[in-house]
C-alpha cells in the first residue's frame, strides 16, 4: 500500500552506501524535503524476513536466544530472513522446522508489517501455522537456541517480565488471544 500525499514526499537526489554485510546494508541518502532543502536519511536495507505463530496443544512455540544487539536472551517466535527470491511461505515452513522440528500441515499468512520504517525497509511476514506434527530440529550453524511451549498465561507473564520484548512475538502473542476469544465465541453459538 502506497500513500497518495505526494505533499510529502521526498526525492533521492544521491545515495551513498556505507556498508553491507552478510544480512543488511547501510546506505545514506539525500533526498529534496517537500519545502525544496535537503535532508540526510540513513537507511538499513534488508531482505525481508517471516514469523510463524505455531501454538501445539494449547502452548506457543518460543525459542530462547541470545541477542547479541541486546545483551541477553530474548524469548520469540520462531522466524528468520529471507533468502534471496525466497517465497516467504516456504521460508516459514522451512524457519517453523529448523528452529523447532515442527512441520504444519497449514500455513497461511496474517498480516505483513514494517518493523522500523523511518530507518529500515524491512519486512515480516506473520504465518500462521496449523496441525502441528513434531520431527526434529536443525538450526543454523551459528543459531544456539532453546525450543519453549508456553501457555497464554505464561506468554503474557514472559511479556510482563520483559522476556518477550520484540514485536513480532508481542503481535503474535495478541493475535493468539484474538484467536482464542474468537474460538471460544464460535464455541459458544
Amino acid at each position: 500500500m502506497t500513500s497518495s500525499n505526494d505533499k510529502l514526499k521526498e526525492t533521492t537526489v544521491s545515495t551513498e552506501h556505507i556498508f553491507t554485510g552478510k544480512v543488511i546494508s547501510l546506505q545514506v541518502d539525500t533526498v529534496q524535503l517537500p519545502d525544496g532543502t535537503e535532508g540526510k536519511r540513513e537507511i538499513v536495507k534488508h531482505p525481508g524476513a517471516v514469523a510463524v505463530l505455531a501454538v501445539h496443544e494449547g502452548r506457543l512455540l518460543l525459542v530462547d536466544q541470545y541477542r547479541q544487539a541486546l545483551g541477553r536472551c530474548e524469548l520469540e517466535i520462531p522466524a528468520g530472513k529471507l533468502e534471496h527470491g525466497e517465497d516467504p511461505m516456504e521460508a516459514a515452513r522451512r524457519e517453523l522446522e529448523e528452529e523447532t522440528g515442527y512441520r504444519c500441515s497449514r500455513l497461511s499468512l496474517l498480516h505483513s508489517f514494517y518493523t522500523s520504517p523511518g530507518f529500515a525497509d524491512e519486512l515480516i511476514h506473520l504465518y500462521l501455522a496449523e496441525d502441528l506434527k513434531a520431527g526434529n530440529a536443525s538450526p543454523d550453524e551459528d543459531e544456539f537456541l532453546e525450543i519453549i511451549e508456553a501457555t497464554f498465561a505464561e506468554t503474557q507473564q514472559y511479556i510482563a517480565e520483559g522476556r518477550i520484548s520484540d514485536a513480532k512475538t508481542i503481535l503474535a502473542a495478541y493475535i493468539w488471544q484474538q484467536k482464542m476469544a474468537g474460538d471460544h465465541a464460535n464455541k459458544g453459538a
